[in-house]
């Protein structure tokens, strides 16, 4: 693999909270290896973990989709710092040379962001994971045929 071919993802949203440790996250490794966990205690709810080969068109969309954000461009350093009560939110890109790694405190609206020292930047990172998150779990449910119980 080129040096300009090399990618990683890894994406993590999560809280420690009255039902224990609950999260959200994905990881896109170089061979194009797709892993999700997903843990809510909410109503008894279980770990749920799912693994998956993307193909070649598939991880050159995902690299498509992370360029077109701009998110390599941004930096956390004016973004809130994780907050233990309301969880945080990372995210790692490994993009040929390019490498970023971000840690803030957990977004639930986009309300969240407005007054914050880096609203844009925020916006930016947050359009992107609310795209991924859907697309995640759009494959999973296909690869998977995954019935969500009423």
């Amino acid at each position: 693999m080129a040096e300009s071919d090399k990618f990683y993802m890894y994406f993590y949203s999560g809280h420690k909270g009255k039902f224990g440790h609950e999260f959200f996250k994905f990881e896109i490794d170089e061979k194009g290896r797709l892993s999700y966990a997903n843990d809510s205690k909410y109503r008894r709810d279980s770990l749920i973990e799912k693994s998956l080969k993307l193909s070649p068109t598939m991880l050159n969309e995902i690299k498509r989709i992370v360029e077109d954000s701009e998110i390599m461009n941004e930096s956390d350093d004016k973004w809130p710092r994780r907050d233990d009560v309301n969880g945080r939110i990372q995210l790692e890109i490994v993009m040929g040379k390019r490498k970023i790694n971000f840690e803030t405190a957990k977004i639930g609206s986009l309300s969240d962001i407005v007054n914050t020292q880096d609203p844009e930047g925020l916006r930016v990172l947050y359009y992107l994971i609310q795209d991924f998150k859907c697309l995640i779990m759009s494959l999973i449910s296909l690869h998977f045929k995954i019935k969500p119980i009423a």
